[in-house]
């Protein structure tokens, strides 16, 4: 499995590594100016019962709240497309609360793009 991120205008290159095999391509669209730079990423497992109930994959968009040492505070599912992928919800709230950010010092609230396919 790879984990790829990106800013939003990358969704192309996304949709070509989701086909390509990629197990979770997230990209990144930010609220805020400046891109907090990511320390660690941990890869969402792909759920099984999601294939179960024919989910192969899933674009979902969450909005993240960082503090200001770098570690997730917050997440919040704001969009999944198709709805049927809402099983992917806990998967990626998961793997995202995991994850880690350059410390600014101050609270910081940005929205992911997270596409995530099996394999």
């Amino acid at each position: 499995m790879s984990l790829v991120s990106s800013p939003l205008r990358g969704v192309a290159a996304a949709a070509l590594l989701a086909l390509a095999g990629a197990f979770a391509v997230p990209t990144v669209a930010l609220a805020q100016s400046a891109t907090p730079k990511i320390v660690k990423k941990v890869p969402p497992d792909f759920p099984e019962g999601a294939l179960r109930r024919g989910v192969d994959r899933g674009v979902l968009k969450a909005k993240l709240t960082v503090d200001g040492a770098g570690t997730v505070t917050g997440v919040d599912i704001v969009d999944v497309s198709p709805a049927k992928a809402r099983i992917l919800n806990e998967a990626v709230i998961e793997a995202l609360n995991k994850w880690r950010f350059e410390g600014s010092g101050k609270q910081a609230q940005f929205e992911l793009q997270i596409v995530l396919t099996a394999e």
